[in-house]
């Protein structure tokens, strides 16, 4: 079974609760983020953000390092932390007390409130939810090597995102081992932990630690 959003994700851990709205998987998003931010920033209260140069709105709590690179549109929200040398290429929101690291890139995604992208790590169309952590070097690959469209798999189901850039979703508290990538289309579900140097694709149950394809285990919970 392929995760719908209710499954992965709490949505009062996020400014972007609306863009959610009359949506059942998280993909479905990936093509209104652009225009959402732009709408949502222009009611931001200005006692709270400043809209530092056209759509992009920082939160007056964030920390933001002198070199990160932030382009348009983007909202950093309260108590967020984007460090050394980042790079956010425009269409990404970024919650509360997230953390962007050192060398990071970001393009089209959702950070949820308290998610930690804190060393290397490449996070393009996609949604990370609340508390989900990546661990040096984990990237979201977003293009299969082919350029086709990304179809998201499970055991048992198949859906089309008719789209040919889609990443990974993260459910609330993954945690993704150093050095892993999750290739286009990977959903991962609540709470799932990722062994170190994953290569992952496809559906990963919610409660799981994923060693390899071929080792999936339940955690004791």
């Amino acid at each position: 079974m392929i995760p719908k959003i209710k499954d992965l994700f709490d949505l009062n851990f996020t400014i972007a609760e609306d863009i959610f709205n009359n949506k059942e998987y998280p993909w479905e998003v990936l093509s209104e983020i652009k225009e959402f931010i732009i709408k949502l920033g222009k009611t931001l209260p200005s006692e709270k953000f400043y809209e530092i140069s056209e759509n992009i709105w920082i939160a007056k709590s964030a920390k933001i390092a002198k070199n990160a690179h932030i382009d348009a549109p983007c909202i950093i929200d309260e108590n967020a932390e984007i460090r050394h040398c980042a790079f956010i290429r425009g269409s990404v929101i970024v919650g509360k007390n997230a953390v962007v690291g050192n060398s990071c890139e970001l393009k089209n995604c959702i950070l949820f409130d308290y998610v930690q992208v804190p060393h290397f790590n490449y996070i393009g169309d996609s949604v990370l939810g609340a508390y989900a952590h990546t661990g040096a070097g984990a990237i979201t690959s977003n293009v299969k090597s082919d350029k086709t469209n990304v179809v998201i798999k499970s055991t048992s189901e198949c859906i089309q995102t008719n789209r040919y850039k889609v990443g990974a979703f993260l459910g609330d508290h993954v945690e993704v081992g150093c050095n892993s990538v999750l290739n286009p289309g990977t959903v991962i579900g609540r709470y799932s932990n990722i062994y170190p140097t994953s290569c992952v694709r496809g559906v990963i149950p919610a409660n799981s630690i994923y060693k390899n394809k071929t080792e999936i285990t339940k955690k004791d919970v």
